[in-house]
């Protein structure tokens, strides 16, 4: 398995400040005109000015020039306040799990006196639970406020940041909610209903170890569409790694239902679906513009395998049977092998 992504969280805080950049992979990816900043394959736009907050930067965060993993900064005139517009193309898109996994990175980097005062759905642009919005207080020993937005537009995830000093509170509030209100989207009938993740324990416990039935080389069949999630799940287990801890999360109320773990707050979740043919389950790993295919399982492996799948100690799923790439166009490139 290849090394687990970052989390977003203390890239986009922590990106340097010089002027607006100009070079090829940040036009291809953002066009300004009349004050706005728009991302051009998601057509999703902001004002460069908005609630005291200036565009200082934008870019792509990876995969320079592929317009799917695009960043902005803005900042307050003394730059206290900061705040990030992060525009993705995720292979599993999903904005309330990209939700749930930004609050465990937010508790996790400013540590446990970090208190969450809110996190619930809200309304964007008059239409309910269109949005959620989480803030936090006394991040960093009581030293920062941090917010945050989310917002599914088809394929595409929006996320909002904005972190300034807890004395700042109400600038860095208006600062998250003037954005959300100012975000444009080219296709509004694409913006999804959405609402925050609360997980129960599924009332089925762990089934054994799997076994892999399968490891030969993927074809265009076997790999899923961008996944725009809208399940339901529940708690099927936990998972400890060298890396951290895991939920792992079962569909509900779904016949052949899948398992995912998300693993980071930048897009990173590993899949088990019911394989092609209705025999097995294929193992996935899915990141910004990108899925990986594994082995096909028998049935879905035990937290122990998930484990090992995790820190690449199982050498059942050792090397990747296809790779498929997504374009910001909707375009699916599938290679045989892993790409990297």
């Amino acid at each position: 398995m290849p090394k687990l992504a970052l989390s977003l969280l203390p890239l986009l805080l922590l990106l340097p400040v010089p002027a607006l950049s100009q070079d090829a992979d940040v036009q291809e990816a953002w066009a300004t005109s009349e004050g706005s900043l728009r991302a051009r394959a998601a057509g999703i736009s902001l004002p460069q000015t908005v609630a005291g907050l200036s565009l200082s930067k934008s870019g792509e965060v990876t995969n320079g020039g592929k317009g799917i993993d695009n960043y902005a900064q803005y900042l307050s005139d003394d730059g206290a306040v900061q705040a990030t517009l992060y525009v993705y193309l995720p292979s599993y898109a999903g904005a309330s799990i990209a939700a749930y996994m930004t609050d465990r990175a937010v508790t996790d980097r400013f540590g446990p006196k970090t208190r969450r005062t809110a996190y619930e759905g809200v309304a964007l642009h008059g239409k309910a639970g269109r949005a959620i919005r989480a803030v936090y207080d006394d991040a960093a020993n009581g030293a920062l406020t941090t917010a945050a937005a989310f917002v599914q537009s088809g394929r595409w995830l929006v996320k909002l940041r904005v972190t300034g000093p807890s004395e700042r509170r109400r600038e860095v509030l208006a600062g998250l909610d003037g954005m959300l209100s100012g975000l444009r989207f080219d296709d509004a009938s694409a913006v999804r209903s959405i609402s925050p993740a609360r997980f129960a324990d599924c009332p089925k416990a762990d089934d054994g170890d799997a076994r892999l039935t399968a490891s030969g080389a993927a074809t265009g069949a076997d790999v899923q569409p961008v996944r725009e999630g809208a399940a339901s799940f529940c708690i099927r287990g936990h998972v400890q790694t060298s890396e951290g801890s895991y939920d792992v999360l079962e569909q509900q109320r779904a016949h052949g239902a899948s398992v995912i773990v998300p693993i980071d707050d930048a897009g990173t979740v590993m899949a088990f679906d019911p394989a092609s043919g209705g025999r097995g389950y294929q193992l996935s790993m899915h990141s910004v513009g990108e899925t990986k295919l594994y082995g096909v399982y028998d049935r879905v492996p035990s937290t122990r395998q998930i484990a090992q799948i995790l820190d690449g100690k199982d050498p059942q799923t050792a090397e990747a049977r296809a790779t498929a790439a997504y374009a910001a166009s909707g375009q699916v490139i599938v290679r045989e092998g892993a790409t990297n």
